[in-house]
């Protein structure tokens, strides 16, 4: 089995990592010494197993947000705001996240729902360490506990990329491909999948960049009868493939892969904008259609996300030093690491995922429990059988 999905920066490498007194799978002593901040190195330990997702109903904090912003943004502040591209993304000076008050990110949740992508500079998240982090994360909603990446030991909520200096990493990266961008939105598989992400990196050497495409205006551009015959139609989600890859390298499972039905095209309860909720990464098959019918849809749904540069916006991270901190809507955009580094370059991140609704195509199935996509066991079963 060919993983489709290959993140060689989340998962435990028994290559090039070690195991300490206690049974947890950690970075090397060597890698641990020379990193910038040890308190959010990953650790991964077998002996934690979470159970899969249950429903949960979810009230976006941007939709009781005053739209004038006057918390985030207040009159005779000393800010800078500019648009990153015209119709999404938006990059923010001199404003501090960890100082809003509670109306101030209720404003910050309305202007990512409206933009898709915002970043902040200069933040204080990586000072004030792992734990402030995720209580501030909690705010916005429940948070994830990713299935098989490290996380800072205590705090499993958050999910650590680390790219290892380590000779031979970027080599063996692409041994057999020529490129690793891997487009998606963060864990689509889950019954309730990310709302949107909390991401700084902490650590890089020059590039590294994320690149992120806006996948709302990809459904606007369809024609009018294209964007009918999509809608009704539901993908199957799984983490199947993650979990693989993960285990091929000696990696752990916290929870066993799980798959889910979604909508192709999904509706955002606070903007009514919808957008084509596909994943290249996670999506596997359109559950409406016959199999050669299904890829054919998809590869071009994909491709329209990941080929038109028009809808498209990169962040460069400059090393860290600069102490970014991005937040992007996974229900309206795709996003893909960019693996441009030189090797021995360590790249060094952590995410924050806050867990949404259940992925919509109709207002009126907001937070139904009883909402049913699909027959998720008979589409597992015809994916099995290809």
């Amino acid at each position: 089995m060919e993983p489709k999905f290959s993140n060689s920066d989340i998962h435990y490498n028994k290559e090039f990592d070690d195991v300490d007194e206690d049974g947890v799978l950690v970075i090397n002593a060597a890698n641990r010494k020379i990193a910038k901040f040890p308190e959010f190195l990953p650790t991964w330990d077998p002996r934690e197993k979470y159970p899969p997702l249950k429903f949960h109903k979810y009230q976006d904090r941007g939709s009781l947000a005053d739209p004038a912003f006057p918390n985030l943004f207040p009159k005779g502040g000393d800010f800078t705001v500019r648009k990153i591209t015209p119709k999404f993304g938006t990059e923010v000076s001199g404003v501090q996240l960890s100082q809003l008050n509670d109306a101030g990110k209720d404003e910050l949740a309305l202007l990512l729902a409206q933009r898709k992508v915002l970043l902040f500079n200069d933040q204080d998240f990586a000072s004030k360490g792992p734990e402030f982090a995720v209580e501030f994360g909690k705010y916005f909603g429940p948070l994830h506990i990713h299935p098989s990446s490290g996380s800072p030991k205590g705090h499993p909520e958050l999910h650590i990329t680390y790219r290892r200096p380590e000779k031979g990493e970027l080599g063996r990266i692409f041994n057999e491909r020529v490129t690793n961008t891997s487009w998606h939105s963060d864990i689509s598989y889950e019954l309730t999948p990310s709302k949107f992400t909390v991401f700084q990196v902490l650590e890089s050497g020059d590039g590294g960049d994320t690149v992120f495409a806006d996948t709302q205006e990809a459904y606007r551009r369809l024609s009018p009868r294209m964007q009918k015959m999509l809608e009704g139609l539901h993908v199957l989600h799984t983490s199947e493939d993650q979990a693989f890859n993960s285990s091929i390298q000696g990696g752990i499972q916290r929870r066993k892969p799980v798959s889910n039905i979604h909508p192709l095209i999904r509706l955002d309860p606070v903007t009514k904008e919808k957008s084509i909720f596909v994943n290249r990464g996670f999506g596997r098959r359109i559950v409406e259609l016959k199999k050669e019918e299904s890829e054919y849809l998809l590869n071009f749904l994909n491709d329209l996300i990941e080929k038109s540069h028009d809808l498209q916006l990169r962040v460069n991270w400059e090393g860290g030093v600069k102490n970014k901190v991005a937040l992007f809507h996974n229900s309206g955009v795709q996003h893909t690491a960019s693996f441009d580094t030189v090797e021995g370059d360590v790249r060094h991140a952590f995410r924050i995922s806050v867990l949404a609704e259940r992925p919509i195509e109709k207002i009126e199935d907001l937070n139904k429990e009883d909402y049913s996509p699909g027959d998720l066991e008979q589409a597992f079963a015809s994916l099995k059988a290809e």
